[in-house]
């Protein structure tokens, strides 16, 4: 595969999704079908924007829900192939303790794929957890120092969570964010001035957070000025942007936000159109990267 920085128009955004036995089917399901929606060109049916590849621990892999979906590559081939992916999402349910105390898959994939980016950082990656799959991330202390958010009833033992990890680790805290349908950290591109804007949470807002609905971003092809590359290298996990979603049908508006930041804002409208879903915005932290 070429060597690319960025995933723009006409080159194809290569996701992994990570499922474990027992994972949700929606938390797979929903963003499956945003990102196998979107496209480059609204009037080019063959312009897919995302191509996507399943791995598993076997060839096919039970949901909690009973429907049992077929994986295309094996944990130890989605480790051998990880450096190819722009993104790689992990998603939720069955997250229990004999997974967290094994630390089984998919937490050695999560690992690796940040490692990955803190090594090269040149290249823009993507982690995105679905619903609970973010307590994955938590237990691994991935979320130090950031903000995130998980499903509603899990909120205390998500907090438990990266608090223990920060302990550990000797790390900073999370800044877990309540009621957010999505929560993104080191957003990748310029969105405008950061006094005017009112699509940026900072951390050193007070009080609360304004309504979601005036949270969002503007895409890679709308933005007008390009990241430095050494300014990514010197953020957390070498610039590897983090999204965690809150439960089940919030990881469809998590979708669509990285729909309308790899594709473009109109593509990621159209996508809501065509599945009749009112697209709420999450919270985007510290936005601006120049």
């Amino acid at each position: 595969m070429a060597h690319k920085s960025s995933a723009v128009a006409d080159e194809p955004i290569d996701v992994l999704f990570a499922l474990h036995p027992k994972f949700n089917l929606l938390d797979f399901a929903g963003p499956l079908e945003v990102l196998t929606t979107a496209l480059h060109e609204a009037n080019d049916p063959a312009s897919r924007a995302f191509e996507v590849t399943i791995a598993s621990g076997e060839s096919t892999v039970l949901s909690d829900q009973g429907v049992t979906i077929q994986s295309q590559i094996t944990w130890k081939e989605a480790h051998e192939r990880l450096s190819e992916f722009d993104v790689l999402i992990v998603v939720g349910g069955n997250v229990n303790d004999a997974i967290l105390k094994a630390k089984a898959e998919p937490m050695p994939l999560i690992t690796a794929y940040s490692e990955i980016q803190k090594a090269d950082p040149t290249r823009e990656r993507t982690l995105l957890s679905i619903c609970t799959g973010s307590i994955f991330l938590a237990e691994l202390g991935i979320l130090s120092g950031l903000s995130a958010t998980t499903h509603p009833d899990y909120m205390t033992q998500f907090e438990n969570l990266c608090s223990h990890s920060a302990v550990r680790d000797l790390t900073e805290r999370t800044d877990v964010i309540e009621n957010a349908r999505y929560v993104v950290n080191n957003l990748r591109f310029d969105i405008g001035d950061e006094d005017e804007n009112p699509y940026v949470r900072r951390k050193s807002d007070a009080g609360r957070r304004p309504s979601n609905a005036r949270k969002g971003s503007m895409s890679f092809k709308g933005a007008t000025r390009r990241e430095s590359i050494a300014r990514r290298a010197a953020m957390r996990l070498g610039g590897l942007r983090v999204i965690t979603s809150g439960g089940v049908t919030a990881g469809l508006d998590a979708a669509l936000y990285l729909v309308s930041v790899m594709v473009s804002e109109e593509s990621a409208n159209e996508v809501a159109r065509v599945m009749q879903w009112t697209w709420t915005k999450g919270v985007v932290v510290d936005g601006l990267d120049v």
